[in-house]
């Protein structure tokens, strides 16, 4: 299973990004899909994660900026990105957790696409 993610890009501060993380292959029992990045010189953060459930957490510096959301029936899952902040200039990781009979515990990890937000 490969996660590919796309979607970033060059934005000016107050504009908006749509991210996306599809799951390549067969993927089964995911638990959570999250968000993260990492800017230059700072440890990776967790942006956003939404469980099997539905339920959502956000950073609390993304709180009422950035939406996730999924589609179960592609494997995909999104990152709105809106008023964007020059601090949110970073490379975005997306992430699936979950278990299937067949791998066990599995920890996916996309390539990260940057976002850079200009002042």
């Amino acid at each position: 299973v490969q996660l590919q993610a796309s979607g970033g890009g060059l934005v000016q501060a107050g504009g908006s990004l749509r991210l996306s993380c599809a799951a390549s292959g067969s993927i089964f029992g995911i638990k959570s899909m999250t968000w993260y990045r990492q800017a230059p010189g700072k440890q990776r953060e967790l942006v956003a994660t939404i469980i099997s459930g539905g339920g959502t957490n956000y950073a609390d510096s993304v709180k009422g900026r950035f939406t996730i959301s999924r589609d179960s029936a592609k494997n995909t899952v999104y990152l709105q990105m809106n008023s964007l902040k020059p601090e949110d200039t970073a490379v975005y990781y997306c992430n699936m957790k979950g278990w299937d009979r067949l791998t066990g515990d599995y920890d996916y990890w996309g390539q990260g696409t940057q976002v850079t937000v200009s002042s």
